[in-house]
């Protein structure tokens, strides 16, 4: 709901700008708010924040006396030309996409957009990389030929294109009228010469000046802050000067506003009922609820700001608080049973009251004796009596007859098909085909006499065709379902044209492939001079209809499936029998067909009822009306055709090539079939092309709409009648009431209303009515919306091969109220849906395939088709080619829309456009619509004949394979079944807390490791108190005994230690320190090494000489610039007073880059010890107290803190003496360390275990992976070593780079099996599938999966699990996470819906005790629930070190205690939440083990909608959804949760991650993203440990430094 970010580092809000007089617009849209970046470096401050705010809105506020002028609205002319000449222009770019533009329709959007003037709903503009930018340009642009779907219109729809250049004629765009030229889109302009120009003005006159951005997109901005609440300018410039007050508060983010004062009216705010008739992002109609008290508010990050926050930002939070709609119900059932909110039906709502509908019957079939007893005895009939008489005459592109075929040639040559089919193919003993089978037709759609030959060919060889398109490539859309429907029917030969197998793809050998999905057919060529002749003896065995299936028409579903609907013969002939008797045919009429011959309308007039009366066809092939949309006409003129069968597309778009010919006389017409006739847009097609051709003759009564569908052919056509008869009446329905499925006429609101036009009366010899959608098929009442059932002879009778779905469609028995069938015949379900009107006229509302239940309200797409269309359609949809269908998300039905935008609109456009389309289905409609996507012209997967094919559309949405141009998702409006908001409960007393663990069973969780005192073992180096003395016993008892062994990228020793190296090593170093370095006893050191044993050395060098030594990453030298300041606040954080390195380091820190980055005067002395004095210390320093520091311990947090905690040498024994015990580490073992050798427990096992323990450790710097990454494991393998240590980015590098080298990993002889414990280093949940892959990747080289276990550290301290050698294997559980999510612990079965699987940190160290306590209460918790790990240990670090001293901190962080319970103990609290689980198996002692489950940090958690989440579950949900999202992170900022991923893939990707992001989360979090940020790969920050940087992310992302490819603000 925010607006974009600009991206040149514009700030958060800089709104993307045109000025107001197109003259200036760039052609990038990345040039956006120049102006801003200048004043802002892109803080996202209070005051940053508001100035930004201030400048955009400014011109939204009325001028007041001392107020900047430029701030001042400014009126200019409207970007947007005047009606008039909006509309007037003949033929302007974009009058042909003026597609169905309904007048009704039109006039309703414009009165609903105008409606919206002051208050409109406003759509945030995205920020986006140049890149994408341009990515629609004119190249993009290929040649028109389509049209627009909706779900169950459009998949057939053949759209015409009219051959001149898409800008011809009048003034292309500019705002010149043509007032003089006789305009024939009156009828579209009637209606809004009135209301554009007021709609349009706020969006796009007022500029502000001063931000360089024009008024539509800071018009935007401001209405978005504007939504229902209007502040004056004296309030607003007093918030103004108010926050530069301060300043200084909160750098990071706007208010999280969570409420405004009560007495909003002193204040100057009025909060404006939002009309009825739907507010554009107004919450549902009602007054907003005042909250509490702001005074006192919290900022994103808890510090308070005392000053009140605008009102109008304010609104905006509170509204992406509040869902729209339905206010949410107070109810919620158990902590982790979330339901979701279920919408209940609201008593006022619109019912049925009418009486119970009664079965309308057509009139009498009447028998006349001179019809055929069937199709073929027909074609005999003429073919032999009237061979002469033409049947079909075919045109070519240029309009001119290509050949003329007569009833005689059908006749023949269909006997030839029939004898060849029969007896050519195969062989005499195995014919390929029988009387029975059926065969594919193939046929391109200029040839209708080859496909007429082949049809009839087949039904003279009893062989049942299957029309289908020609699939032009191996991957058509929809041509894989076809196949499958061609698989299922049995299909083993398909007929084709001989150009059309010329144009089939062949392989190099001139085979045609087998396309995808299809089964192996032959193909045949059924034309003359490939036919035998049949010899004189054979005829075909004419019979008279029966009940063999004569044909099967294909039906593409609202889901993509192909289902064959099967035709008997005696249906097929009955059905052109009715067709004959209502249409009125008589012998030798002459009929113009535009519609596609080979299934549905076009198949049943022209082909088949056309034979049987013995007609002439002239067939307009689809590639004619591209070129010539008007030919139809002339052909109508030509022929004094009697009847013409069209689509209301045709009608369009002849009107729009009209130019008024003189020619044109269309009297000789006495019936015009409109096929698609029950669209609600074909009413306005049909009003119109009447009002133009009226003067030609055309009379109105001609017109006769019909509808029908796969399943029941014709249901009902209007009769043409008598001359001068009064032409039908229209029904005008309210919408709202239609989307509750019940029918009210409407008078008073004209916005929200559908006209329709009636389809005539019922077929002749049929039984109609009309049932209830859902459920037993009961009769609907008369002022209800059902679905139409048909029962007669002429439907199909099944879906081929599927007998349960022909059981729902072909057998229905309707009911009445009592339970009773109406008639014992069987109904078919026509997936129509309407009513039966006044005078038995049937109207049809939409299509069952089309309807869209969103919240228990049906929406048809067709509508909704409409009402976006009529949105200024001829500016800005490329060709009205708009997709409209419904996606489930979250247990409930999402609008989805994609349009295509022409070539040349800018982004500008595009949002205008957006806007408004959301405005108007929202007004018209009240329906939200949850994603509207642009695409780039002529994108959309088309239907053979130039439609849109909707489920492949739909497909590629889901798949993530659109590639929008322009995504805009309104999930925050849409969704409202959220579950109610988590009350947090009053907290419980400690006694009913005790009580209720023990009534429930629940044991207190705390568990312990071994107990360090009472362990008996013969360790010598127990009896030292400190580590310095420990290494001094080492060199004289096992002086040569090798204690570190490094080794370089090629596994090749780079260097050892024994312990007497290390010894006199150490001596040198601390000698330099007291000479050169003049420290005394307790001094800071830093030492800043690489990993490696120069490290050691210094670290036990300040030991020896007393000084406290702190370890610190060096520099990388690639990228000093962010690495240097890191090393130099640790510096200075730690106080060290000087700093020890190498030569090299000591070069780099201070060469020109680190110049550049830090102040290196201020650096304390550095000295670098590659070259040591000869010479020892005079003695060495022995300290007097084990409690002091030996040395602190410095890290960065996955927040961002950088904190040093203090290790004393009690500590540090009793640590490394733990892990010894836990590891059973002795002087002969060996252990392999590929660790950063700077903090925590990696330091610990690279730097002091091996003098502790006396093992040989084997250093492997994670760094030389980069360069071999089968370094680690090679060595592990050679030393055969048994236990090893690693970290998560080591085990990636691993996983990723060795993936595909095991094999000749193994041929190398590398064997892991000796490996007991693989254990990583971490301090975060554990990476389950990471661990897991490794273990299964590099199982064939041995490795037990058993082996691999992880650690758990923070800073309190450093280890408090290991996997030892002993003890159970790690366990995995599966938890709910919706529990979770409430601090529950559920354990469910692994697979079930929510689980999440967590493994065991390892075990608990010997000498650690660990309690779960509340954070907040610090009360013990019972099993079940989640709460912070506490830690008791010999080895917990002693406090923070910081340079404040800030006391109150580390005192609650080291030393809390329980507040009840054991409230002796002393604990240090991890920060982290877990649970502790008492496992089934044993552990040492015999005791049952306890097992520590970490599942996230507290200060990453995030509360949202009272529950709590853990940033990586989103993660990981977000990850799975599209193969190109490499990585992820969330955090919130405000109450808005971000979600930004790296994009591995074209930036084109960008935009189809938007709402799979945004459906992914909705599903599986129940919480609705804010924000979606694409970037590149790399951006999102990960520190060493492998783990995501989310607060340095976040502050990138405030600070517009991410240069994110796309940022998308859902609404």
């Amino acid at each position: 709901m925010k607006s974009a970010a600009g991206r040149q580092g514009g700030g958060g809000f800089a709104a993307a700008a045109a000025p107001a007089d197109r003259g200036q617009l760039g052609s990038s849209s990345s040039c956006r708010s120049i102006e801003m970046q200048h004043d802002e470096e892109g803080d996202i401050t209070q005051k940053g924040y508001e100035k930004k705010r201030s400048k955009l809105i400014g011109a939204y506020f009325p001028q007041t006396p001392g107020m900047d002028p430029s701030m001042g609205q400014e009126r200019r002319t409207p970007v947007t030309p005047s009606s008039s000449s909006r509309y007037n222009r003949r033929r302007s770019s974009g009058s042909r996409d003026e597609r169905y533009r309904s007048d009704v329709h039109t006039e309703a959007v414009q009165a609903a957009l105008a409606k919206h003037k002051e208050r409109k709903m406003a759509v945030p503009m995205p920020s986006k990389r140049r890149s994408l930018v341009v990515q629609t340009s004119m190249d993009a642009y290929t040649p028109p030929d389509s049209s627009s779907g909706s779900e169950g219109e459009g998949q057939g729809d053949e759209d015409v294109g009219d051959g001149e250049e898409e800008d011809g004629g009048g003034g292309g765009g500019t705002s010149s009228s043509r007032e003089g030229s006789i305009n024939m889109e009156q009828w579209i302009s009637r209606a809004v010469h009135s209301s554009t120009t007021t709609t349009s003005s706020t969006a796009s006159s007022s500029s502000s000046t001063r931000s360089g951005g024009s008024g539509a997109a800071a018009g935007r901005l401001a209405d978005v802050l504007a939504q229902h609440v209007h502040i004056s300018a004296q309030h607003h410039l007093r918030h103004h000067r108010h926050h530069h007050r301060h300043k200084t508060e909160n750098h990071s983010a706007p208010p999280d506003v969570t409420g405004y004062t009560n007495n909003t009216a002193a204040d100057g705010i009025q909060v404006e009922r939002a009309p009825p008739g739907g507010g554009g992002g107004s919450a549902a109609h009602r007054q907003t609820p005042k909250y509490g008290n702001a005074e006192l508010m919290e900022t994103g990050d808890g510090v308070p700001v005392s000053s009140r926050v605008s009102a109008k930002i304010q609104q905006l939070v509170n509204t992406l608080k509040r869902p729209k709609r339905p206010p949410l119900r107070e109810f919620f059932v158990d902590d982790f049973e979330e339901l979701l909110e279920v919408q209940q039906p609201d008593p006022n709502l619109p019912k049925a009251e009418g009486a119970q509908m009664a079965a309308m019957r057509g009139e009498q079939l009447g028998v006349v004796t001179n019809w055929p007893p069937s199709l073929e005895a027909a074609l005999q009939r003429w073919g032999t009596i009237s061979p002469k008489a033409p049947c079909l005459t075919t045109m070519d592109t240029n309009g001119k007859p290509l050949y003329v075929l007569t009833y005689g040639k059908l006749w023949s040559r269909s006997v030839k098909v029939a004898y060849n089919l029969l007896h050519k193919l195969g062989t005499k003993q195995e014919p390929l085909v029988r009387p029975g089978d059926r065969v594919a037709l193939v046929f391109p759609n200029n040839d209708p006499g080859a496909f007429m030959t082949a049809f009839y060919g087949c039904l003279l060889a009893e062989v049942v065709p299957v029309p289908i398109e020609v699939p032009l490539t191996r991957k058509d859309a929809g041509s894989q379902q076809i196949g499958f429907l061609l698989g299922s029917c049995g299909v083993t030969v398909a007929l084709t044209s001989d150009a059309c197998h010329k144009g089939l793809p062949k392989t190099p050998t001139g085979e045609i492939p087998q396309f995808k999905g299809w089964p192996k057919v032959l193909w045949f060529v059924p034309e003359s001079k490939h036919l035998s002749k049949p010899p004189r003896d054979w005829f075909p065995q004419i019979k008279d209809a029966n009940q063999d299936t004569a044909y099967i028409e294909y039906k593409t579903c609202k889901d993509g499936g192909v289902l064959g609907v099967t035709v008997t013969r005696t249906a097929m002939l009955t059905h052109c029998q009715a067709l004959t008797q209502s249409c009125s045919y008589t012998e030798a009429e002459t009929i113009v067909n535009v519609l596609d011959f080979k299934k549905d309308v076009g198949l049943w007039h022209a082909v088949l009822t056309s034979v049987m009366n013995m007609m002439h066809v002239i067939s307009i092939p689809y590639a004619l009306m591209k070129v010539n949309p008007l030919s139809w006409i002339q052909k109508v003129c030509q022929f004094k055709a009697k009847v013409a069968c069209v689509k209301s597309r045709d009608m369009h778009w002849a009107l729009v090539a009209h130019r008024d010919q003189r020619d044109v006389n269309l009297s000789s017409l006495r019936m015009l079939v409109v096929a698609d006739g029950s669209n609600p847009w074909s009413i306005s097609s049909c009003d119109a092309f009447l009002n133009v051709f009226q003067t030609k003759g055309l009379r109105p009564e001609v017109i006769c709409p019909c509808a029908s569908s796969p399943e029941a052919l014709t249901v009902a056509i209007r009769r043409p009648l008598e001359e001068g008869a009064t032409p039908p009446s229209r029904g005008v329905l309210s919408m709202p009431g239609l989307s509750h499925g019940v029918i009210r006429v409407d008078s008073e609101e004209k916005l929200s209303v559908l006209t329709l036009q009636d389809v005539g009366s019922v077929m002749p010899g049929a039984l109609m009515c009309a049932v209830k959608v859902e459920g037993v098929p009961q009769l609907c009442k008369t002022d209800e919306i059902g679905e139409m059932c048909v029962c007669t002879v002429a439907t199909g009778t099944s879906y081929y091969g599927l007998a349960g779905m022909t059981k729902n469609t072909f057998e229905v028995f309707p009911v009445s109220n009592n339970g009773t069938p109406i008639s014992e015949f069987p109904f078919t379900r026509t997936g129509l849906l309407g009513f039966i009107g006044p005078a038995g006229l049937i109207f049809v509302i939409g299509k069952m395939d089309g309807l869209m239940v969103v919240g228990g309200r049906r929406h048809n797409a067709d509508d909704i088709v409409a009402t976006a269309l009529a949105v200024e359609p001829m500016k800005f949809v490329y060709r009205g080619r708009i997709a409209v269908f419904s996606i489930t998300v979250l247990h409930d039905e999402r609008i989805v829309v994609v349009a295509e935008q022409r070539p040349d609109s800018t982004e500008e456009d595009s949002f205008q456009w957006m806007s408004r389309v959301l405005q108007a289905i929202d007004s018209i409609h009240q329906v939200g619509v949850y994603c509207l996507a642009l695409v780039p012209s002529n994108t959309l997967p088309k239907t053979p004949l130039g439609g849109i094919h909707l489920s492949e559309a739909k497909q590629l949405f889901l798949e993530g394979a659109l590639h929008p141009c322009n995504v805009l998702m309104c999930p925050h409006t849409c969704v409202t079944n959220l579950p109610k908001p988590r009350q947090k409960q009053p907290e419980i007393g400690p006694a009913s807390v005790m009580v209720g663990n023990l009534v429930s069973g629940k044991r207190i969780a705390q568990a312990s490791g071994r107990d360090l005192g009472q362990i008996e073992d013969n360790d010598q180096a127990r009896k030292f108190l400190f580590l310095s003395e420990v290494l001094q016993w080492r060199a004289q008892t096992t002086p040569d005994h090798v204690l570190y062994t490094l080794l370089n990228s090629r596994g090749a020793i780079a260097s050892s230690l024994t312990c007497v190296q290390l010894h006199k090593r150490a001596e040198k170093i601390a000698a330099v320190l007291s000479e050169r370095g003049h420290l005394q006893d307790g001094d800071h050191v830093a030492l800043v090494y690489p990993p490696g044993i120069d490290l050691i050395a210094a670290f036990y060098g300040c030991l020896y000489a007393g000084c406290v030594p702190i370890t610190v990453r060096p520099p990388h030298p690639q990228n000093i610039a962010t690495t240097l300041p890191t090393v130099k606040m640790i510096v200075e954080v730690s106080r060290s007073v000087c700093v020890m390195t190498t030569q090299l380091i000591c070069k780099l820190l201070r060469s020109k880059e680190a110049l550049a980055a830090v102040d290196v005067r201020t650096w304390p002395p550095v000295i670098d010890t590659d070259d040591l004095p000869k010479k020892k210390p005079p003695l060495l320093y022995k300290p007097s107290n084990p409690d002091t520091l030996a040395y602190l311990d410095f890290s960065v947090s996955t927040t961002g803190m950088l904190a040093g905690v203090k290790m004393s040498h009690t500590a540090t024994s009793a640590f490394c003496r733990s892990i010894k015990l836990q590891c059973e580490l002795y002087p002969s073992r060996e252990v392999a360390i590929c660790l950063d050798p700077y903090c925590g427990l990696g330091f610990v096992l690279w730097c002091l275990c091996s003098v502790y323990s006396g093992h040989q450790s084997i250093l492997i710097p994670p760094s030389e992976l980069e360069v071999n990454p089968a370094l680690w494991l090679s060595a592990v393998s050679q030393y055969k070593v048994r236990d090893t240590f690693c970290s998560y980015s080591v085990m990636e590098l691993c996983t990723k780079g060795l993936g595909l080298q095991t094999d000749s990993l193994k041929s190398r002889g590398v064997d892991l099996s000796r490996v007991r414990t693989c254990v990583v280093v971490a301090e975060e949940r554990p990476r389950i599938a990471l661990t897991q892959s490794f273990s299964k990747l590099f199982k064939d080289l041995g490795l037990h999966p058993r082996a691999v276990s992880t650690s758990f550290g923070c800073r309190v301290n450093l280890a408090i699990c290991l996997q030892g050698t002993s003890g159970p294997d790690p366990t995995t559980v599966f938890v709910d996470m919706r529990a979770l999510r409430h601090d529950r612990v559920r354990l469910v079965e692994r697979g079930s819906p929510h689980s999440l699987p967590l493994m065991e940190s390892g075990k608990i160290l010997p000498g650690v005790r660990i309690i779960i306590a509340n954070p907040e209460t610090k009360g013990p918790m019972g099993e079940s629930h989640l709460g912070e790990i506490w830690a008791h240990s010999g080895h917990n670090a002693s406090g923070y070190f910081t340079v404040y001293g800030d006391e109150v901190l580390q005192s609650d962080h080291f030393s809390s205690r329980l507040s009840f319970g054991d409230t002796q103990t002393v604990w240090a609290r991890t920060g982290y939440l877990g649970f502790l689980r008492r496992t089934e198996l044993t552990d040492a002692s015999g005791e049952r083990h306890d097992a520590l489950y970490v599942v996230g940090a507290l200060e990453e958690a995030m509360e949202l909608r009272g529950m709590r989440y853990h940033p990586i579950d989103i993660e990981t949900s977000v990850i799975r959804t599209h193969k190109s999202i490499t990585e992820c992170a969330v955090f919130t900022w405000t109450n808005l949760l971000v979600v930004v991923v790296e994009l591995d893939g074209s930036e084109h990707e960008a935009l189809d991650l938007v709402p799979l992001v945004t459906n992914v989360v909705l599903e599986e979090h129940y919480l609705i993203v804010g924000v979606v940020v694409v970037v590149d790969i790399g951006v999102i920050p990960i520190n060493s440990r492998g783990e995501k940087q989310r607060m340095h992310l976040r502050d990138g992302f405030l600070a517009d430094q991410l240069d994110p490819i796309y940022v998308a603000y859902n609404m």
